[in-house]
């Protein structure tokens, strides 16, 4: 018996050992007998579902990979996205795995993808301003385009029927920029599971995110926050539409449910989605505060009970104008904070608002904050409540009443790094219209004090100390004309330098002004107490001004009328604008205010290697600041050693960060581009110019004078001259941006007796449009208009360029110009080689990228040769010679000349040559449509 056991336990171990070798065996041969057809099926999906490009390094199929799953692996995959992002990486991953149905690999021989697992990877959605995204890259098969598709009918040849997704350790990086939203998670990690083979079906998902940033407008609102979620969302793949059932998100600690529905269309989305956080605790929801207040809020006792609820519901589609509506509520109740044991917590903390957004337009913009208060001990308190609808025009009910010892305050709350004093008090109620167009302002009674304040902050030493501002604002009637703002006084002192400005403002639809500002400040010690970077200098600004006037008598003339004086002195002071990449230095600038006019007696700045010395006027400056579209005029005399127009550029690197969003975005694009110089809109100035040296795209032009002047968003060149390769170019020309990486230009250039040879090897437009100069040497003239589009690089766009003009040869000869090498192989008469061009004139005009020569004659070797016809700047010929014979050249023959520069062709006694077919140039996106090419049709 004991033995019949022994026997059958040792068949057991046996078949187990064979079934488990079996398997082990299958599981390395499966693979080894499957590579050529899984490997060409991946491959053909790629080639005919997907509108990209898809690299990878190697490909393998195992069952060790993603085990026990049979998955094809393709390593260091990447993909590029959709037009118009074709050049854009949509998905970069160290590997991408496609789990197959194994049963249906050996027993149909046919491959069908199950699983999806992607590792280490970049997924770059973008979406243009245009609604354009780059992820519409599947492309459905020709023959199933049209054809309505039978469900019964059987499957045939690869397909994708998932039913895991898997990605670990990814980066996701979703940028809208039609919907100005920027979201961007890293460490993600998602595990979906479902019948994802169904038409409708229920996805399981567990997502892990280490950091999520989210922005909208350029502006963040979560940074580096954790998130988990477990979420059940049913997806129908007929409309591909997402119904979230339940979806449970955690934000740091604040707990987020999400329920709605989310259909992808053809030209947008359709979303009706609701998030909450009800009930929730205060400190929860102020866990997704920025990562540098996180410390805060651990040494902070906070309590109260908090409900935030966030809904978007509508379609979304660019072309059609369609956008959701937005609505946000947020509640807090019996707040209180008390930072590490106050003397005096803040309690009684209460907030009720509701803001909705129809159609995400700011102008439909309703926000209603039923109540905000709070009280700090038993006397200090804040209440205040605001009804809003609209924006440039609103209706507003507000009010705002408090009294609060800023010291207690800053104890209760913690505020980190900064020390605060003084008694703030304030009462103002305002109800009715806002309008700057239709001049109504709501009906306003009451003000604002801040008495014995102190500003300290853990960046600089020393305090603003002595900080006094009263402020009263008055209207009666709820129009601009009857408003009346005064601040009296408005004080401080610094480093032991006070400052004193007084006030007084009214009738804003026509304003009248008297103000008087008198005092010293260290600008660049008072920007360390506020922790700005950049500043690596200490400025210095001291003023003593008194203005008094109304903007009517500066815009009607009556400049008697006005009483603007004083001096404004500035000393090291950086500034920027959003136009240029780097900051301005003012070494010094001494204004002077008389009247209508500032004067600027010594101004002497620098950006980046460029230096100017200025002296001239401005008029209406004050008129200007008072303007939200106003025009700064004037004029001055500038001098400079060097201006190096190649740091203007718009995308060039410099130290300003705070840029124009169209500039972030083209820099973003083009990151190779230098971007084109952008010219301020709200300027109308002349400047009589001296540079001793000016460098524009490896040019250097040497003692500039002339005219320059800046208005309408563009700059212009009267009479100006440049010295360059040792003769005076003279310019009149205008510029215009027309974009961060495109602009036109119109210009007239002249140029007498200069070296052909220099022109070519120094002049980079010139080198292209007088190809034949590389073998020519002597002296020349130009005088040529031109107008067109520039490149990205600031670079001529040959297809844009129009115009025309004359080339003078004073002395030239050509020597190794294939053209004359071949006239003369082909006619036998050397003499034709090398000829040497005395006082002839060329004409030509230039359109779509050809050159257009009228017939010019010259005299070599006794023969009168007469030439005429086209080239383009790629080179292509389509030239008509009559090389007339001696004696006087009366009697000739024809010869025609097409081909190009390089490989000229040379038929004697024809008429036929090549018509050349212009470039298609499309001036409003400024693109090349078509290049020129030679017709099939001959030009007789």
């Amino acid at each position: 018996m004991k033995t019949s056991y022994k026997n059958i336990s040792l068949k057991i171990l046996k078949w187990t050992g064979i079934v488990i070798a079996g398997i082990l065996l299958l599981l390395f041969l499966i693979p080894l007998l499957f590579p050529g057809k899984v490997a060409t099926e991946v491959k053909k999906i790629a080639n005919e579902r997907l509108d990209t490009k898809l690299d990878f390094s190697k490909s393998k199929l195992s069952f060790f990979t993603h085990f026990p799953s049979l998955t094809v692996s393709l390593d260091d995959l990447s993909m590029t996205g959709s037009k118009p992002f074709g050049n854009d990486t949509l998905i970069k991953a160290d590997q991408v795995a496609f789990g197959i149905n194994l049963k249906r690999l050996i027993f149909d021989s046919e491959v069908k993808i199950n699983k999806l697992y992607v590792s280490n990877a970049l997924i770059n959605v973008m979406v243009n301003e245009k609604g354009q995204a780059n992820y519409n890259i599947y492309v459905a098969p020709e023959d199933r385009k049209n054809v309505k598709e039978d469900p019964n009918a059987p499957e045939e040849g690869t397909a994708i029927k998932l039913e895991r997704i898997d990605l670990k350790n990814c980066r996701v990086k979703y940028n809208d920029r039609s919907a100005k939203i920027l979201i961007d998670a890293k460490g993600f990690n998602y595990v979906g599971k479902g019948n994802l083979s169904d038409d409708i079906f229920d996805l399981n998902t567990d997502a892990k995110i280490d950091t999520l940033d989210f922005y909208y407008n350029r502006t963040a609102y979560l940074r580096k926050k954790a998130v988990r979620a477990d979420l059940i969302t049913r997806i129908n793949t007929h409309a591909l539409s997402f119904i979230l059932q339940k979806n449970e998100l955690q934000i740091n600690k604040l707990p987020l449910t999400f329920t709605g529905l989310f259909t992808i269309l053809k030209d947008g989305y359709k979303i009706n989605i609701k998030a909450a956080s009800e009930n929730t605790t205060v400190k929860d929801l102020l866990s997704v505060m920025p990562p540098e207040y996180l410390t805060w809020l651990d040494e902070t006792e906070i309590s109260g009970k908090s409900d935030l609820v966030l809904s978007f519901k509508g379609d979304y589609n660019v072309s059609k104008k369609q956008k959701p509506n937005l609505a946000f509520n947020l509640k807090v109740k019996d707040g209180a904070v008390n930072y590490q044991n106050a003397p005096v917590p803040l309690t009684d903390f209460q907030m009720d608002l509701n803001a909705i957004l129809p159609s995400l337009d700011t102008e439909q913009l309703l926000v209603n904050l039923r109540t905000l208060r709070f009280k700090v001990g038993e006397k200090d308190y804040f209440n205040a409540y605001l009804r809003s609808k609209g924006l440039s025009e609103m209706t507003v009910d507000a009010s705002i009443k408090g009294a609060l010892d800023l010291a207690v305050v800053d104890a209760a709350i913690g505020l980190e790094k900064i020390d605060l004093k003084g008694i703030l008090k304030t009462n103002i109620q305002a109800k009715g219209l806002f309008s700057t167009s239709k001049k109504l302002f709501p009906k306003t009674i009451g003000g604002i004090s801040l008495r014995n304040g102190s500003l300290k902050t853990d960046y600089y030493p020393n305090p603003i100390t002595d900080i006094t501002f009263v402020a009263n604002v008055l209207n009666k009637a709820g129009t601009f004309q009857d408003l009346i703002v005064a601040v009296s006084p408005a004080s401080f002192v610094f480093e032991g330098n006070p400052m004193y400005v007084n006030m007084a403002l009214s009738d804003f639809s026509d304003l009248a002004y008297n103000a008087k500002i008198k005092g010293e400040l260290n600008v660049g010690r008072i920007y360390q107490v506020f922790s700005q970077k950049g500043l690596d200098v200490t400025g210095y600004a001291k003023a003593d001004l008194s203005l008094k006037g109304k903007q009517s008598y500066a815009t009607n003339g009556q400049y008697n009328k006005l009483d603007n004086r004083g001096t404004i002195l500035l000393k090291n002071i950086k500034a920027t604008s959003e136009l240029f990449p780097k900051a301005f230095f003012i070494k010094q600038g001494n204004f002077r205010f008389q009247n209508e006019k500032m004067w600027f007696e010594k101004f002497y700045a620098s950006y980046g290697k460029s230096d100017f010395d200025i002296n001239g006027y401005l008029l209406n400056t004050i008129n200007y600041f008072l303007e939200s579209h106003g025009t700064l005029s004037g004029n001055f005399n500038m001098k400079s050693k060097l201006i190096n127009v190649d740091e203007f550029m718009a995308l060039e690197k410099g130290e300003n960060k705070d840029r124009k969003v169209e500039v972030e975005y083209a820099k973003e694009d083009h990151p190779k581009m230098s971007g084109v110089v952008m010219v301020p809109q709200n300027l109308n100035v002349s400047l009589t110019a001296n540079a001793d040296k000016v460098e524009y795209n490896g040019l250097n032009l040497h003692k500039l004078t002339g005219k320059i002047g800046i208005a309408k968003g563009g700059f212009y060149l009267e009479n100006t001259t440049f010295n360059i390769i040792d003769c005076i170019l003279g310019v009149n020309a205008g510029y215009k941006d027309e974009s961060p990486t495109s602009a036109h230009f119109d210009a007239h250039f002249t140029a007498k007796d200069f070296s052909v040879q220099r022109a070519y090897k120094e002049i980079p437009m010139f080198h292209d449009m007088v190809t034949a100069a590389e073998k020519a040497e002597g002296i020349i003239s130009v005088d040529y208009k031109i107008k067109g589009d520039l490149n990205g690089n600031m670079g001529p766009i040959y297809e844009s360029l129009e115009g025309g003009g004359t080339i003078n040869l004073r002395d030239v000869k050509i020597k190794g110009l294939k053209l004359f090498e071949g006239v003369s192989s082909q006619t036998g008469q050397k003499g034709l080689d090398d000829p040497k061009m005395e006082g002839i004139e060329i004409k030509s005009n230039i359109d779509n990228n050809l050159i257009h020569i009228e017939p010019f004659t010259f005299s070599v070797a006794s023969f009168k040769p007469t030439i005429k016809g086209t080239t383009s700047f790629d080179g292509l010929l389509d030239l008509r010679m009559r090389l007339g014979l001696p004696p006087g050249g009366i009697i000739g023959f024809p010869i025609v000349i097409t081909g190009t520069h390089e490989n000229p062709k040379i038929k004697i006694f024809s008429k036929t040559g090549q018509k050349i077919v212009g470039a298609v140039y499309d001036e409003k996106n400024n693109k090349v449509i078509k290049k020129e090419k030679v017709s099939k049709k001959k030009k007789s």
